[in-house]
């Protein structure tokens, strides 16, 4: 039973992580929490629906095309709302409203094109229970935990080891110093509000089809959720948000198995309420600046 709860909770963690990586990046770079990515999630996981179910795509081509469109979501958002902000050089309080703000459009707009009822999605990777001794782990859960595995190791690569991912590192540091140095400190911008939309359009695809259901507001508890994770860990370190993620998976599953399903959504909330009190820089802190 307890190795059991463990895997169900590192398979939830992981989704949470890559939910919480978008809000990392976006903050690096920025230095702004964009409350606006529990609706890019859920924008995903809609998208995801359109192509493989109305469309009959398939899960996989859905899943290509949703990260397409949710990246480009995630650009859109910088250009039209937040960009204009930078250039004025208003409050950092003016920019988190407006991404509390562009968080209900979307969401509105869900509900208007898809209507506010829950929609059935596919079952993705079903191949049945996989037996290890006393472990029944499910395909499904085995996928997302492998996929997001995966793709979170791809994006450590993509910012430790690339030209790109350096000039990430360069702009998160000093923008303007990177700008002198001849980085073009718009177009990195775009590049990570895309990299954070791609995982968001991943962990809802992921979620939507462990969970086969997907509705407007989804992305308003998985988000809060996500972000308790990226503060836990440490909110602009990549591997704090995906050692946060686990901890608040594996917190979720043991409160479910012995206190009930109705206290799921409270333990995320406990953690960021303690951590806030105890460590409000997270387990790993700030990073510190290093030549890059």
């Amino acid at each position: 039973m307890l190795f059991q709860q463990i895997f169900d909770g590192l398979t939830l963690g992981m989704v949470y992580a890559l939910i919480a990586v978008g809000y990392s990046l976006v903050f690096g770079i920025l230095r702004l929490v964009n409350f606006s990515h529990g609706s890019v999630y859920a924008f995903g996981a809609h998208i995801a629906l359109v192509v493989a179910v109305s469309m009959q795509w398939g899960i996989f081509p859905a899943l290509v095309i949703s990260i397409i469109f949710t990246g480009l979501l995630g650009i859109m958002i910088d250009k039209i709302s937040l960009k204009p902000l930078r250039e004025k050089k208003s409050k950092p309080i003016a920019a988190l409203i407006t991404t509390i703000g562009v968080s209900y459009i979307i969401q509105n707009l869900l509900m208007i094109i898809f209507g506010s009822h829950s929609k059935w999605f596919p079952k993705i990777f079903d191949y049945g229970i996989i037996k290890l001794g006393d472990i029944s782990i499910n395909s499904t859960q085995l996928f997302i935990f492998l996929v997001s595995l995966l793709l979170l190791v791809f994006l450590t690569i993509i910012i430790q080891k690339t030209k790109i991912g350096l000039a990430m590192r360069a702009v998160e540091q000093n923008p303007k110093a990177a700008h002198l140095m001849g980085i073009n400190v718009n177009y990195i911008i775009s590049f990570t509000f895309f990299l954070g939309g791609a995982s968001a359009a991943i962990a809802g695809t992921l979620i939507s089809g462990y969970y086969q259901v997907v509705y407007p507001n989804m992305g308003f508890i998985a988000g809060l959720k996500a972000f308790s994770a990226a503060v836990l860990g440490g909110i602009g370190v990549l591997y704090g948000s995906v050692i946060g993620g686990l901890v608040v998976g594996l917190s979720e599953s043991f409160a479910v198995s012995y206190f009930g399903g109705g206290y799921r959504d409270a333990v995320a909330f406990v953690i960021l309420i303690l951590v806030l009190i105890i460590r409000p820089k997270g387990i790993f802190g700030k990073k510190e600046i290093t030549k890059v």
